[in-house]
């Protein structure tokens, strides 16, 4: 890697925060050890995740979505893992693109490891105010076969929800129920989930309005997690007997998570939305040199 410094900004969607790295032609290497150093909070820049800023046409993991969407969302977790799929990192992502101006307000296409994910930037309201941001963020898949997740000794039926990465999805009373979610609950059959999973705890709030906490893969409890709140809005939609499929007609849940509140709609074509804020809160430039022993 060059000498020369690197730019960086800070974003983060519903609090689940990210590094942002502008590396739009795929020049500089991350190691997983880099990675974990840059989302280090004590002797880092502190983030849940990574997202790298890279054109399709220059990763050869999104060359083939170059025709769909210029920009790849290269997302890796805070302990160095790639995941498929990051939801309020694609709102973070969309919203750097408007903050550098390389977009303008409404539609755009995100390549990520999961597919193209199409989203809508709201115009800023008359304050200025950043607008929220809408992510097409494909169908849910709900595996057959029956999963449960232990915590604090107990053991909880839980739904097997994929949104591009996985989930386990439980109801609980309280959230508080969930524990130390820093250390990953036990997910059973191991079968179901060969690369580790996401876990959901989910306690209702009112007609069509939940709050959840998550132990997102590789990352520990974050803030907040879209594609868990996806999961969870789906989970909790079969579980009350509401199914766009069958009805024909878009279900619409407030999911709160600690960081703030989303907004899921599922469509009676299987296609879910997932709409929230997204800001940038600073940027900046670092010396690679500190970077240096966790890139060799």
């Amino acid at each position: 890697m060059s000498t020369a410094q690197i730019a960086f900004l800070k974003g983060h969607g519903t609090e689940n925060d990210f590094v942002i790295i502008p590396d739009h032609d795929g020049r500089i290497e991350l190691s997983p050890a880099a990675v974990t150093r840059l989302c280090d909070r004590r002797a880092g820049l502190g983030a849940d995740g990574v997202l790298r800023v890279v054109r399709s046409a220059a990763h050869p993991e999104a060359r083939a979505m170059a025709g769909e969407a210029e920009w790849f969302m290269d997302y890796r977790n805070s302990d160095g893992s790639i995941a498929e799929m990051c939801g309020n990192g694609v709102r973070v992502f969309a919203r750097y693109l408007r903050h550098a101006g390389l977009v303008e307000a409404g539609d755009l296409a995100v390549a990520t490891r999961a597919g193209v994910r199409k989203a809508h930037i709201a115009k800023d309201g008359p304050d200025g105010a950043p607008g929220e941001i809408t992510v097409g963020m494909g169908r849910a898949v709900l595996p057959e076969g029956e999963v449960t997740v232990t915590v604090g000794g107990r053991t909880r039926p839980a739904r097997n929800v994929n949104m591009g990465n996985p989930h386990a999805v439980t109801f609980v009373e309280h959230l508080d129920d969930a524990g130390n979610l820093f250390t990953a609950p036990g997910v059973a059959p191991a079968e179901a989930y060969p690369d580790g999973t996401n876990v959901e705890f989910v306690a209702d709030r009112g007609p069509r309005h939940v709050a959840m906490r998550v132990h997102e893969r590789g990352s520990g409890e974050t803030r907040s997690c879209g594609t868990g709140a996806c999961a969870v809005m789906v989970a909790t939609a079969r579980r009350d007997g509401a199914d766009p499929a069958l009805t024909g007609l878009p279900v619409t849940y407030t999911v709160d998570v600690p960081g703030g509140r989303l907004l899921i709609t599922e469509g009676p074509d299987g296609t879910v939305e997932m709409t929230g804020p997204a800001v940038i809160v600073a940027e900046g430039t670092f010396d690679p040199s500190w970077l240096a022993e966790a890139l060799a």
